[in-house]
């Protein structure tokens, strides 16, 4: 009698070779669909960079290049995104070091409290601070009143309307929260021993730092520099608010909105991209690159410090004075919406709810909310269901193309949502097959796709985040016991992974509700307007009545964006910097 044959590896193989099949050709459904939602309309803009009379030509792209106008606004645009980026990183690396190296009464408050910024719009923030710091503001009120000020005088305006300076601080003060997320996740991934062994060697405090510390967490510091810098890089809002122009993204803007977006302008966009993507390869591939010491594990517990008295009372000053001027904008929104006189007064003179009430009956602004609404919660679904499966697909399986997916899926990071937005508007420009989902016909469709892909990032990352604390041995026990995949995953994986599933979601919904880019290019009806352009057009209006509306719809921004962050927050603790990472 012969002896049987081993069985054929690939037979013992076949269901994992179905399952690794079926996982690849997810991840290939998944790309094309991102592929044709963001590649594909940005080539078509920048394409049309490219065209000159019908033909491709260079000629529009070196007029940009060559032109001293443009190149001037470009430059403004790169010095303001730097000066932006520096000062938040200034702002939030001390606080983020005293977060992980101290411990002091009220420090987890200080720290919810410097995530305040991220719940206003900038440009809502600019319009509120105008009311503190222009010449017949608040500022100068108290001066006059202390005696500081010579009442016949010309008051001083603060805020410098229309300067550089004004738009550089506002967008830092809502920017640093980013950097001191990314900087506090990277400073708690570092294993202490390596500082010690430094400072056991007779490193002084500050050479430790320098040599050791620093290097370490440069992956989070350049990926919080990266997001800050396109985003002020690309902010449109805050400039017109103050009325700084003198900025590409501003002249892009203005000539899409006045019906000029011939050739020229989009070679702008082109630029405008090419600086973007660069940074993003530049902060993922070249400075953001983790080191080995990073990411292995903590050999020593991490000891704090426990501050005294007198230190304990300095990080309160600096906590809370970085605070102050970080909450200043939402005081005034707040002030700005409950009051029923405020003229050459410190504080309102007499307050009233009747601008919150006229909001919600007004038929214009209470459109706007429910259109919010409904364009957040489509996107955040379609997040949810794309991005749980993009997150699942990269971290536990070995499909073909996964990282490919992961550029992809955090790409929307690096694009400008200006540029992603022109790129809407040529897909369904006038005489395109898809102009009947266009900015003039019926937005719904095209918003709720801009919508999904500028905040797919935050799904991804967070789900990663939860996938990667649940050991796959969970799931392999399951599944030798008797359980499907399907089932181990449902009744392991997702019930260990709904914190991380909830904070995302809660985070896609209120970003999307308060996005500002999409919704002021591809909203051109009145009766299609989110809040955050009927905010803008509120403000705009220039009359005292409709900056008290807007103040009264930033109001009801403010405390949507701020619950679901604090619940977020609650949820993800320090993991929460990694949604904001590229």
């Amino acid at each position: 009698m012969t002896a049987a044959s081993p069985p054929s590896p690939l037979l013992n193989n076949r269901p994992r070779r179905r399952a690794w099949l079926f996982s690849t050709f997810v991840t290939a459904a998944l790309v094309a669909a991102l592929a044709a939602t963001l590649i594909w309309p940005i080539v078509l803009a920048v394409g049309k960079g490219f065209i000159d009379e019908g033909r491709p030509s260079l000629y529009w792209l070196r007029s940009v290049m060559t032109s001293p106008e443009y190149l001037g606004y470009m430059w403004n645009s790169i010095v303001l995104a730097a000066a932006a980026t520096s000062l938040s990183i200034l702002i939030a690396v001390p606080l983020a070091m005293i977060r992980a190296n101290c411990r002091f009464p009220g420090q987890g408050v200080l720290g919810m409290l410097l995530l305040v910024p991220l719940i206003l719009p900038p440009f809502v923030g600019a319009m509120s601070t105008e009311r503190f710091l222009s010449q017949d503001g608040v500022l100068n009120a108290i001066l006059m009143r202390l005696g500081l000020l010579d009442v016949s005088s010309r008051n001083p305006d603060w805020l410098q309307r229309g300067s550089f300076a004004a738009v550089c601080v506002l967008q830092a003060l809502h920017l640093f929260p980013i950097m001191y997320l990314n900087v506090s996740a990277a400073l708690a991934n570092i294993d202490p021993a390596y500082a010690q062994a430094a400072r056991n060697l007779g490193a002084s405090r500050r050479r430790a730092f320098f040599r050791v510390t620093l290097p370490l967490m440069r992956p989070g510091l350049f990926a919080g520099g990266t997001i800050v810098f396109i985003w002020a890089l690309t902010d449109i809002g805050t400039p017109l608010i103050v009325g700084y122009r003198q900025l590409l993204p501003v002249q892009i803007f203005q000539r899409l909105m006045m019906a000029k977006a011939g050739a020229e302008t989009y070679a702008m966009v082109t630029v405008m991209l090419g600086g973007a993507v660069v940074l993003y390869v530049m902060g993922k591939f070249v400075f953001g690159r983790s080191l080995r010491a990073e990411s292995s594990k903590a050999s020593v517990a991490h000891e704090a410090s426990r501050l005294g008295p007198c230190a304990a009372a300095g990080a309160w000053v600096l906590f809370g004075g970085v605070t102050v001027l970080a909450v200043l904008p939402h005081v005034g929104v707040v002030l700005r919406a409950v009051s029923g006189r405020w003229i050459g007064t410190i504080l309102p003179s007499d307050y009233t709810l009747a601008h919150l009430k006229e909001v919600l009956a007004s038929p214009q602004s209470y459109n706007a909310i429910i259109n919010s609404l409904r364009y957040a919660s489509t996107s955040t679904a379609i997040d949810l269901a794309i991005g749980g499966v993009a997150a699942w697909l990269i971290i536990r399986t070995k499909a073909r193309g996964r990282g490919l997916l992961d550029s992809l899926s955090m790409l929307p990071l690096a694009v400008p949502g200006m540029i992603l937005a022109a790129g809407y508007l040529a897909v369904t420009a006038k005489g395109t097959w898809l102009e009947s989902i266009g900015p003039r016909a019926n937005p719904f469709v095209i918003l709720v796709v801009a919508y999904s892909v500028r905040r797919l990032p935050f799904v991804v990352r967070g789900i990663s985040a939860g996938l990667q604390q649940v050991p796959l041995s969970l799931e392999e026990a399951a599944h030798n016991l008797g359980s499907s995949r399907a089932g181990a995953a449902m009744r392991i994986t997702i019930p260990l992974i709904s914190a991380s599933v909830i904070a995302a979601a809660v985070l896609t919904f209120s970003f999307a509700m308060l996005e500002v880019s999409d919704s002021l290019m591809l909203a051109q009806l009145q009766n299609d307007y989110p809040i955050t352009k009927e905010i803008y057009q509120q403000a705009h209006a220039g009359t005292p009545d409709s900056l008290n509306r807007a103040a009264a719809m930033g109001l009801y921004a403010m405390a949507l964006l701020g619950g679901t962050i604090a619940v977020a927050a609650a949820l993800l603790g320090r993991k929460l910097g990694a949604i904001f990472r590229v």
